[in-house]
């Protein structure tokens, strides 16, 4: 195969690698900003900024943190900004769960069990929708389905590059596609429901808020993901010529069999026990004076619902595939998940300093206040609007790769300014999952990005990022056009985008 002879992709692509590799850190980053919010606060309490709160008909001024009470309160609130951070119990409780299913082998299992029993005819279709699906559980759609891929379709006698971009197009360019809530979605929802406080303080965001939408958007996704698969990247591959041998792939085992058993069975009680808090009135789950759903402790601990059913479903399995032998093999598994979150908890130690002194000096709301004013007097509707705050997304997503660290810089600002327009924080939440996905798979920033070149080159050894680029550009395209497109459709009928989440305040 020739490499991409697309010599302006290749100029956009170096230019977006030295921009990004020039940034720092993603927890210096908001070191910085932290250290930037409090000299502004100084700053602009100077010129004496202030605006009209459009909610309360209140004064807002700059408070500065520039001060001997700024200093005091910096101090003695830091650990309570860090351990008072939403984000950072969600994701640890949740991750925790979802490391016994991934220790204990269940995940993979089942990936494994979904593309071997596929049918050739919906190969490609299955790959995409399993790629999808593999993003409950992080990096294991990178590590063990990607590579799979590339072996099936070539066993099937395609070309191994085309199973890589299908599956990599599920798994990274769908990564807010799914028919299951992962650890993205309480840590989303974390960041969120801080930035929406900036203008109501006792806004609740829940984890389940874009369910609706995201599962919508898993079958779109697939389906799109095939078509591009089907008629644009394979014609233009053509056939394989490579040396690379087919390999068998191999089939479950007993014990893997055995351990599905298991797990099913597990899943049937763990569904009935969650049906039978639900459906009937006064049901255990649901809120014990007004017999509601979307505000009873079905919703407001779906994170430990999560956890819960990840870590019976695993140990289920791990039971009956022998994998988990002992108590101690199921710590392991949980250990080994927290194993992955050093770097996680330095990001949020500065993200969380950041995100309180913004809160803090009002700068956050005022900022709001005028972009909200400035987007009325623009004459924009909903929908160029939100066309525009997925461009802007995507297009910063080509230079910083970690979805939180981005929308933990764009929640405070967009979230406040969508409100005062009357668009709840879960909708902006929404557009924001959209262009935080579709320049996934053309970004150099993205951290699995050298893996899959690293692939790309055990079957073809000119590929390089330019080759995994042009590969991976029509999805991009396809994905944008049509995930806006579904995006419209919701504005259009004004539909709930998931548990208790409107469009609008």
């Amino acid at each position: 195969m020739k490499a991409s002879g697309h010599r302006w992709v290749n100029r956009f692509l170096s230019v977006v690698e030295r921009v990004g590799n020039a940034l720092p850190h993603p927890a210096t980053l908001f070191a910085a900003f932290a250290v930037l919010v409090i000299a502004l606060s100084g700053l602009l309490s100077l010129w004496d900024v202030k605006v009209i709160h459009p909610g309360t008909g209140q004064e807002v001024r700059v408070v500065n943190l520039l001060s001997v009470q700024g200093l005091h309160r910096i101090l003695t609130d830091m650990v309570k900004n860090f351990t008072g951070f939403a984000p950072l119990g969600t994701v640890l409780v949740a991750l925790l769960g979802i490391g016994i299913a991934e220790g204990s082998g269940l995940i993979g299992t089942v990936l494994r069990w979904i593309v071997l029993r596929s049918p050739s005819r919906l190969l490609t279709f299955v790959i995409v929708f399993a790629g999808v699906m593999s993003n409950t559980a992080s990096e294991v759609g990178y590590v063990l389905l990607v590579p799979l891929s590339a072996v099936i379709f070539l066993a099937a006698g395609r070309h191994p590059l085309a199973g890589i971009a299908a599956a990599f197009a599920g798994v990274s360019g769908g990564y807010s596609a799914n028919l299951l809530l992962g650890t993205i979605d309480p840590l989303l929802a974390g960041l969120s429901q801080e930035a929406a406080r900036i203008v109501q303080p006792e806004y609740k965001v829940n984890p389940a808020c874009n369910y609706y939408f995201m599962a919508a958007s898993t079958p779109l996704i697939a389906l799109l993901g095939t078509w591009v698969t089907e008629r644009i990247v394979e014609p233009r591959l053509g056939a394989y010529t490579g040396t690379e041998k087919v390999e068998a792939v191999k089939p479950l085992g007993a014990a893997e069999r055995r351990g599905l058993r298991f797990a099913l069975v597990a899943a049937v009680l763990f569904t009935a026990f969650l049906l039978g808090g639900l459906l009937p009135s006064g049901g255990y789950l649901r809120d014990p004076q007004t017999d509601d759903i979307l505000h009873s402790p079905f919703m407001s601990g779906i994170v430990a619902l999560l956890f819960l059913g990840a870590a019976l479903l695993g140990m289920a399995y791990g039971w009956g595939a022998g994998t988990l032998r002992s108590d101690a093999d199921v710590m392991k598994g949980m250990a080994k998940s927290m194993e992955t979150l050093g770097a996680y908890i330095v990001l949020v130690f500065f993200a969380a300093q950041f995100v309180a002194y913004f809160n803090w000096t009002n700068i956050g709301l005022i900022v709001a206040v005028k972009g909200a004013e400035a987007l009325k007097a623009s004459g924009l509707g909903a929908i160029p609007l939100t066309v525009a705050f997925v461009l802007l997304t995507a297009t910063i997503n080509l230079v910083m790769g970690s979805a939180s660290a981005k929308w933990a810089i764009m929640a405070p600002v967009f979230i406040p300014m969508f409100m005062l327009l009357g668009y709840s924080p879960e909708f902006t939440q929404a557009a924001y999952r959209v262009g935080d996905s579709i320049t996934n798979i053309i970004s150099p920033m993205m951290s699995y990005f050298a893996l899959i070149v690293a692939l790309l080159q055990r079957y073809d050894q000119r590929a390089g990022i330019g080759t995994l680029v042009a590969t991976m550009l029509p999805y991009t395209v396809v994905f944008f056009v049509g995930w806006v497109l579904l995006l419209v459709v919701w504005i259009t009928f004004d539909l709930p985008l998931g548990f208790g989440a409107g469009m609008h305040l």
